[in-house]
């Protein structure tokens, strides 16, 4: 299966203000692997054939939004589990872990700058949906 995504560069404020929570955060969803790069706080995933990775870097004027960025759980147990993690690390504004529809458990929650995070797991995706062909 060919590829969708590589890697993820979130910018913050403040580097010192996320790190504790992402040092926490990303190891419990498979990013392990630390990267060390200056200016930069990168794991990479383990057992990736071609590396996937999750960087984070300073940038002052960094203003969080309404972009989300989702995980996959290869269970509603695991969502669970890392729901807590997040908590943990110090997460905000979590909602859930709940199931939202039929087959997906997610919780949505907030990096301590504001970024919107989620992890999930879904057993199927968009059956009934009308796939459009370009």
């Amino acid at each position: 299966m060919k590829r969708h995504f590589d890697h993820i560069d979130l910018r913050v404020p403040k580097l010192a203000d996320v790190a504790g929570f992402y040092q926490t955060l990303l190891p419990a969803l498979g990013f392990s692997q630390r990267v060390l790069i200056e200016g930069w706080l990168e794991f990479e995933a383990d057992g990736v054939a071609a590396t996937e990775f999750f960087g984070i870097t300073e940038s002052p004027s960094h203003v969080p939004n309404e972009n989300r960025i989702a995980f996959w759980a290869e269970s509603p147990e695991e969502v669970d589990r890392i729901a807590k993690i997040a908590v943990q690390a110090g997460a905000y504004d979590m909602e859930g872990p709940i199931d939202y529809a039929p087959g997906y458990r997610a919780a949505f929650f907030e990096d301590p700058c504001g970024n919107r995070l989620e992890v999930c797991h879904r057993v199927s995706s968009h059956k009934n949906s009308a796939l459009v062909e370009s």
